[in-house]
C-alpha cells in the first residue's frame, strides 16, 4: 500500500516544501487523450485509503478523487490529445500531459515524484519512482483524479460513438472494440498511429 515516506524524505529536509505527485492514464488505450495527474498533498490531511487507481473500483475512485479535490494543497489534470500523439509518439505526448499537469498547479512544486518516469522533461527537481502509485501517496492520489477525469471525458464522448461501446471500453483495446474498428473503421479520436493487430484484451485498462 503506497505511504507518505517517500515525500518525507524530502520534507524532512526542507521546510514548508510542497512535493507533488505525478501519474498518467491512457497511454495504451486506442481512443482519446493520454491524460495526466498532478497532486501536492497536504501532510496533516492524509488519506491512507489512496491506491493505485487500478486497484480500486470505479465507485471508490469517485469517492476517494472529491476527497482529494478537498483536501489536497494542489491538484490538476494535463492532457494531449490523439492527433498530437500520432504527429510525436505516445511517450513524448506523456510528457507534454505531465508538464501540462504540474504547470496548471494552483502552487508549483518543490519536488516532483513520478510513476516510472525520471523527471528530467520539467524545470523542477525530483524523482522517478518504478510502480509509484503504489509506494507513494502523492502518486496515487494523481492517478485517481487522471483516471476519474479521462474515464468521465470517454463516457462523454460515447453518446456520440455509441457502437464503439467506448462507455465499457474507456477506449482501451477490448475484444468487442478491436472488433468494431475492423468492422467500421476509426473515428476522428483514434489513434492512428497505434497498430490494432499487437494490441490485446487488457485488464489493466490504464
Amino acid at each position: 500500500m503506497p505511504d507518505y515516506e517517500l515525500e518525507k524524505k524530502y520534507l524532512n529536509k526542507k521546510e514548508n516544501a510542497h512535493v507533488c505527485g505525478v501519474d498518467e492514464v491512457g497511454r495504451g488505450a486506442l481512443f482519446g487523450p493520454v491524460v495526466a495527474g498532478a497532486v501536492i498533498l497536504d501532510s496533516e490531511k492524509l488519506d491512507y485509503r489512496l491506491n493505485d487507481s487500478k486497484k480500486l473500483s470505479s465507485k471508490k475512485r469517485l469517492e476517494l478523487a472529491s476527497v482529494i479535490y478537498e483536501n489536497s494543497i494542489a491538484h490538476s489534470v494535463g492532457w494531449i490529445w490523439n492527433d498530437v500523439i500520432d504527429d510525436t509518439n505516445i511517450l513524448i505526448a506523456t510528457k507534454k500531459a505531465m508538464e501540462m499537469s504540474v504547470k496548471k498547479l494552483q502552487i508549483s512544486p518543490d519536488y516532483v515524484l513520478i510513476d516510472g518516469m525520471k523527471p528530467d522533461f520539467l524545470n523542477i527537481i525530483g524523482e522517478g519512482v518504478v510502480k509509484g502509485d503504489s509506494k507513494s501517496l502523492s502518486i496515487a492520489a494523481a492517478s485517481i483524479i487522471a483516471k476519474v477525469f479521462r474515464d468521465q471525458l470517454i463516457v462523454k464522448m460515447s453518446r456520440f460513438f455509441s457502437c464503439y461501446d467506448l462507455g465499457n471500453n474507456k477506449g482501451y483495446p477490448t475484444e468487442k472494440h478491436i472488433k468494431i474498428i475492423e468492422l467500421k473503421g476509426q473515428t476522428f479520436f483514434h489513434r492512428k498511429s497505434f497498430r490494432i493487430k499487437r494490441w490485446q484484451r487488457t485488464k489493466d485498462q490504464v
